[in-house]
């Protein structure tokens, strides 16, 4: 008996987790064009695999259509390849599905697109940890390093192997702790290559005996994991936008005010980027996470940071300089928080919005009264509150689908509901073996 080559078609779902259907590989250019079926409630499956409330219930059919853009085929020793392809869900009359992540983030790309003229240039800075694993406790230690030097050289031939530019890994301050960056692309393509990432670190992991999780946190006398997303902006020939040396911080007009945008937004917003129940224990003052709508110049306390850079010529800081939004972690869609951040910073265009000042003080020994007084808030400090936020803002809902919010509420409320009985150390061990 010959075994037969399977490729999986694949989606990220509101869950962040991939989920399809695998077909014969000889099929591939039928599949290209007919994709295969779908149904609208899988959109509710939690990331605990039950489902949440359905306004679909048992009707309707979808296409889930593989990108061949999107493919990844990776061996890992002499396993048979890892073959897999992200795509996008449409209707029977290959139209896109209004919860496709995919197409909602083209939605927000496109809207930047149209009020700018700009293309967004982005990458997902991702810190994962191994479970069990028993490395020194050193952060950015070459003794934890070498530890698990096999795992990184694999993770790193794998990303290179599937079409990313991987720029850098290292052995974070956390116990166990890595953190792995590519280097940023066009439009969709970021968020895309998030989730492949995502993908094959965890498949490194189990082909040299670890198991990887992307959990926002595994225990809160520690560090949490978050995903740093890295923005600018060039025109349509390439030319950086987002700099501007007489700027605030060095930020062009478009940036500042997209910044506003996201900082205006970020507490509405926040349920799509930090979206499990113990997210929130990540993003509390002091873990060098975000905790308030902050802007920052070169702080990583802050939720949105301007970034530092390392040349001189003004050409080269042109295209070097990059904003990076804090506040969100991999138990989110990486097309979704995209989507989320991109509509809000395009918010702040169309309203003209200025940011404030850079903060340089610890905002956590002000009172609300001070921080209200200031222009700032505390982030929600629980998913609840979040999605109050998020479901109570008709300027933040109205930039998605109708029933989009609904939805979503109802998917995160049946994820509530599953670890609601359990103590935080029961939820954090929950996520950490989903994610």
């Amino acid at each position: 008996m010959t075994p037969m080559p399977l490729i999986f078609a694949a989606t990220c779902d509101l869950a962040g987790k991939l989920r399809g259907k695998a077909f014969p590989a000889d099929q591939l250019e039928k599949r290209l064009s007919r994709g295969v079926g779908w149904v609208p409630t899988n959109v509710q499956i939690t990331c605990f695999d039950g489902i949440g409330e359905s306004p679909f219930g048992s009707l309707g059919d979808l296409l889930l259509v593989p990108d061949p853009d999107c493919e990844v085929n990776v061996a890992f020793g002499d396993k048979s390849p890892e073959h897999f392809m992200l795509g996008d869900i449409v209707t029977l009359d290959g139209d896109p599905w209004a919860f496709c992540t995919r197409h909602l983030l083209r939605d927000a790309l496109d809207r930047l697109h149209r009020l700018s003229g700009a293309r967004l240039f982005s990458a997902f800075e991702h810190e994962f940890q191994l479970k069990g694993a028993d490395l020194p406790n050193e952060g950015f230690g070459r003794n934890a390093f070498e530890g698990q030097r096999a795992l990184l050289q694999t993770l790193m031939g794998a990303l290179k192997a599937a079409g990313l530019a991987p720029d850098s890994v290292m052995k974070e301050y956390g116990p166990n702790q890595f953190e792995v960056v590519v280097a940023p692309v066009i439009g969709v393509t970021s968020a895309d290559q998030a989730v492949i990432l995502r993908e094959l670190t965890r498949s490194a992991a189990r082909h040299v005996g670890e198991e990887a999780t992307f959990a926002p946190i595994l225990d809160t006398a520690s560090v949490g994991n978050g995903v740093h997303i890295h923005l600018s902006f060039q025109d349509e020939d390439g030319a950086p936008l987002t700099y501007d040396e007489n700027g605030p911080c060095g930020m062009s007009e478009l940036t500042d005010a997209f910044a506003a945008g996201v900082l205006t937004y970020m507490p509405n917003i926040l349920a799509l980027t930090a979206p499990s129940v113990v997210s929130y224990e990540r993003l509390t003052p002091h873990r060098w996470s975000a905790a308030y709508n902050n802007l920052g110049f070169r702080d990583r306390e802050a939720s949105l940071r301007v970034c530092p850079v390392t040349s001189k010529d003004p050409a080269s800081i042109a295209k070097q300089f990059n904003i990076e939004y804090r506040a969100a972690d991999a138990a989110a869609c990486p097309h979704l928080a995209l989507a989320a951040v991109v509509h809000a910073g395009c918010q702040g265009i169309e309203d003209g919005l200025r940011a404030l000042a850079a903060t340089e003080d610890d905002l956590s020994l002000l009172s609300p009264a001070e921080l209200t007084a200031r222009g700032f808030t505390r982030l929600p400090e629980t998913l609840e509150a979040a999605l109050d936020a998020f479901t109570g803002n008709a300027t933040v809902t109205g930039w998605f689908p109708a029933q989009f919010s609904d939805v979503y509420r109802a998917h995160k409320e049946a994820e509530i509901a599953h670890v609601a009985d359990m103590d935080t150390a029961a939820k954090c061990a929950a996520y950490a073996e989903t994610y």
